[in-house]
C-alpha cells in the first residue's frame, strides 16, 4: 500500500498557505496595514505586497511536490490524452480571454504605485457574461485535464481546487460590498464557473 504522508502533508501546507493568503485578503488585515502604515502608502502597495507574499510563500510549497516521495495515481489511455490535451488548449484560451478583459497591472498591483486607489470597474462581458469567475474555471480545467497525475499533484490540485471555490465566495462578499446592486444583479444572471448557457446570454 502506498504511504499516504507526502500528499497529506501537501494537502495541509497548502491549506496553511490558503488562510494566510485569505487572512492577507481580509478587512481584518487590510484596516491594521491602513492604520499602520496610512492610507496613502496602503493605497500604493498593499495590492502589491499582498501578491508578492503570495508568490513567496507558495514556492517552496510547489518544491515540495517534487521533492516529496511520490507515485503515480493515474494514468489516461493514450487513445484519450488527445481530448485530454485539447481540453488543456481550451482552458489556456479562457485564460487568456479572461485576462484580456482584465487590467493587469492594476491585477498585480503595480498601477497602484502610481494611482491613488485600486479604481477596477466591474466586469461582465467577454467569457465574464457566461460566468463570474472564468480565471478560476479555465486554472482548474488545466489542472484537472493533466493525462498523467501522481498523488502529489492530485494533493496539489484538490488543495488548489478548494481554494478557488473558498476563495471566490469570499472575494463575491467584498464584490457585493463594493459594487452593491449591480452585483448582486450580475451574480443573480450569470453561473459562478460553469457556463450554462441562459436565455439572457443571447
Amino acid at each position: 500500500m502506498n504511504d499516504l504522508s507526502s500528499p497529506l502533508v501537501l494537502f495541509i501546507s497548502l491549506a496553511l498557505y490558503g488562510v494566510l493568503h485569505s487572512f492577507l485578503a481580509s478587512r481584518t488585515a487590510k484596516d491594521w496595514a491602513r492604520k499602520q502604515f496610512g492610507e496613502s502608502l496602503f493605497n500604493k502597495t498593499y495590492r502589491l505586497f499582498f501578491n508578492l507574499v503570495g508568490i513567496i510563500t507558495l514556492l517552496p510549497l510547489l518544491l515540495l511536490v517534487l521533492w516529496l516521495p511520490d507515485w503515480l495515481l493515474y494514468s489516461v489511455p493514450a487513445a484519450w490524452r488527445p481530448f485530454m490535451l485539447a481540453g488543456q488548449g481550451l482552458a489556456l484560451v479562457v485564460l487568456a480571454a479572461a485576462l484580456s478583459r482584465t487590467d493587469a497591472l492594476d491585477f498585480a498591483g503595480l498601477r497602484q504605485l502610481s494611482s491613488r486607489a485600486d479604481t477596477r470597474p466591474l466586469v461582465t462581458d467577454g467569457l465574464y457574461r457566461w460566468m463570474r469567475h472564468p480565471l478560476y474555471t479555465g486554472s482548474m480545467l488545466f489542472l484537472w485535464l493533466l493525462p498523467e497525475v501522481s498523488a502529489n499533484f492530485f494533493a496539489l490540485n484538490l488543495a488548489i481546487t478548494f481554494y478557488f471555490v473558498i476563495g471566490a465566495v469570499f472575494e463575491e462578499r467584498k464584490l457585493e460590498k463594493v459594487f452593491g446592486e449591480a452585483y448582486r444583479d450580475y451574480k443573480s444572471r450569470t453561473p459562478m464557473f460553469l457556463p450554462w448557457p441562459r436565455p439572457e446570454c443571447f
